[in-house]
């Protein structure tokens, strides 16, 4: 697609066009909401990181398709107002949940910036953290923190503060981004730092690639993860005190055993 020229595409009438921000899920049509695919299907263009947008290749057909890689958000963005001035339906993608380390954020201080009148739709989506507790069974069932490895735009320093706090706070911790190929320390640092609090033994569960071909679960312990694969892919969630193994499930127990005196006969 030519680039708009922006004295051509801003909008004359800026009331015709719509952003929607579609979160997509875990990988699959299957885990998209009706909301989500209606979005798609009634936009006239659908702009997204190309990774998420193979994922979903049944819902681009007939469509216009913009799409880039990584570290190109902020051109999805201005592409996505410039077409959407022009009067357009756009449906800016965005993997899981738009809301969570996605596009919602960024859309939304862009339209601010821009003081635009364009609307802004924001569709959410089954989060990394949700699909990957689903698969591992219920390890997210007291308060948990999600905290993402990625320093690329939050200083390592704020991260290892952060990932104190919730350690030392008894939170179950959902890491997010835990290791690339070039970012390969954090990880074992962040483990370092939640070992200052938890037990050795503290169920660790990891999961790559949530609903795709390629998945895989794996169910550890704080002491042994660091020999589990971890990439960009997985979502790595720690427990916090009480949380236990049990027939390779995670489970961490909100309270109702001692509130109701559940008993293995009940």
């Amino acid at each position: 697609m030519e680039g708009c020229n922006s004295s051509n595409c801003r909008a004359k009438n800026n009331s015709a066009g719509l952003i929607s921000v579609v979160g997509t899920g875990i990988g699959s049509k299957d885990n998209m909401t009706p909301r989500a695919t209606k979005a798609l299907a009634d936009a006239d263009v659908i702009i997204g990181y190309k990774t998420y947008l193979d994922l979903i290749p049944e819902l681009l057909t007939g469509k216009e398709v913009i799409s880039s890689s990584m570290m190109q958000e902020v051109d999805r963005c201005d592409t996505s107002f410039e077409l959407a001035e022009s009067g357009k339906k756009v449906a800016l993608v965005s993997g899981g949940d738009p809301g969570i380390y996605a596009m919602a954020g960024l859309i939304l201080e862009i339209a601010a910036k821009r003081e635009s009148k364009i609307k802004v739709d924001i569709i959410p989506g089954i989060a990394a953290v949700n699909g990957c507790a689903a698969r591992l069974g219920a390890p997210l069932m007291h308060d948990f923190a999600a905290i993402s490895l990625s320093d690329l735009l939050t200083p390592w320093e704020v991260i290892e503060k952060r990932l104190d706090a919730a350690a030392s706070g008894d939170f179950v911790i959902a890491i997010y981004n835990p290791k690339s190929k070039k970012r390969t320390e954090h990880i074992v640092k962040a483990r370092e730092i939640i070992l200052r609090y938890r037990k050795k033994e503290t169920p660790v569960g990891i999961v790559t690639a949530a609903s795709r071909e390629n998945e895989v679960v794996t169910l550890t312990t704080l002491d042994r993860m660091l020999e589990e694969d971890i990439n960009m892919q997985s979502t790595v969630i720690v427990g916090n005190s009480t949380t236990f193994a049990w027939n390779d499930y995670m489970i961490t127990p909100r309270g109702y055993r001692d509130k109701y005196k559940l008993d293995s006969s009940s």
